[in-house]
């Protein structure tokens, strides 16, 4: 008996301890973004190539969390890639921990100069926006159907390098935020893993700054958010690195359902491999009435070579127009098109196109 009540009395105590309060919750989410598309590509020699496929995005996230007595939220996420062209399923894989005090992320995610970042109002976010998942543009003639034309502040940084990031509460509008990567690791950009021997274009480290603020002025919504990020070279005896720059900027204003606004990107990079400079503006509109929504927007891409070398330069234009349609809670009909004009020093890979996408977004 007496073993049976020592019993209980751990249970209880191992009940009532802060540290062991609830557990925790597992909540699992993520979405399925599905479309036909339509591409008449005219190359500069001529040639028309039209192209008729479905394009598609899936992915399910996993977020365990709880919060303890002392008030702190602790949980940890994992963001899952399904598609069968996926290079990595794992997209992001972090955990974090939250209070009064802010929030700290350690692990797979992105830097605060993405996180704090305002985009423009786009015709379709999956198209146009800040990060774009649709699309089938070969803008540079390589037959590589997955390039994107976004400004979202990863390239040539820190993506979902490992990386701490700490993000301030919001003070009457304002938060800021700091991330530091401690090694730049593989990726599809070309940045090789970190190794002791200095080699050539490669990136040691990287630090990420932003700020973000959100509020109204006289019944107007206003947003504006700024980041910058430095990414260290390695450097040897035949090596010919620069530091990695990035900075971005973003505005936007709404009022009485319209919204107007303007992004800005930097990017710097030069190493023996790659010397060049992009710099990328998107201004946007839109008009939200009900389940419906109207956008426009326009992007301007220009990339230039740093390179003593013969340059190859390349700028691209698009004009965006597009719809959308909220059928259920989480569900849109999404339909767009698109005008992109290509001016590429190489006169091959100069490709105009007109691109139609009519699809869904299911989210759960």
């Amino acid at each position: 008996m007496k073993k049976v009540l020592l019993t209980g009395a751990a249970l209880v105590a191992v009940a009532t301890s802060p540290a062991m309060a609830e557990g925790l919750k597992l909540d699992l989410a993520g979405h399925a973004k599905v479309y036909g598309v339509y591409n008449n590509n005219d190359e500069a020699a001529g040639q028309s190539l039209d192209e008729l496929n479905i394009r598609k995005e899936t992915e399910v996230h996993f977020t365990g969390e709880t919060t303890l007595d002392s008030g702190l939220t602790v949980g940890a996420h994992v963001e899952l890639n399904l598609d069968r062209d996926d290079a990595n399923s794992v997209e992001e894989s972090y955990i974090y921990m939250s209070g009064g005090w802010g929030r700290v992320n350690v692990g797979e995610e992105d830097g605060v100069a993405y996180l704090l970042q305002v985009s423009a109002p786009s015709a379709d976010s999956n198209v146009d926006g800040l990060r774009q998942y649709i699309s089938s543009y070969d803008s540079l003639g390589t037959g590589d159907n997955t390039l994107r034309l976004d400004y979202d502040h990863v390239a040539p940084g820190s993506g979902y390098y490992n990386k701490v990031s700490y993000m301030t509460p919001v003070f009457n509008g304002f938060q800021a935020g700091a991330s530091y990567i401690p090694t730049m690791s593989d990726d599809a950009n070309g940045f090789a893993a970190i190794s002791d021997d200095d080699d050539a274009n490669e990136y040691k480290d990287g630090i990420e700054l932003a700020v973000r603020y959100e509020g109204a002025y006289e019944g107007v919504g206003v947003a504006f958010g700024a980041g910058y990020g430095k990414y260290d070279a390695e450097t040897n005896a035949g090596a010919v690195s620069d530091d990695a720059k990035t900075w971005n900027a973003g505005l936007d204003l709404d009022f009485a359902g319209f919204g107007v606004g303007v992004a800005y990107l930097d990017q710097t990079d030069e190493n023996a491999t790659v010397e060049e400079e992009t710099q990328t503006l998107v201004v946007g509109a839109d008009y939200q009435m009900g389940a419906y929504k109207l956008g426009v927007s326009y992007m301007n891409q220009d990339v230039k070579n740093l390179a003593n070398a013969a340059s190859v330069d390349r700028e691209i234009d698009r004009w965006t127009a597009g719809a959308s349609y909220s059928y259920g809670p989480g569900m849109s009909f999404r339909g767009s098109v698109s005008m992109i004009d290509n001016d590429h020093t190489t006169a091959a890979s100069s490709i105009d196109s007109t691109q139609v996408l009519l699809g869904t977004q299911i989210n759960f």
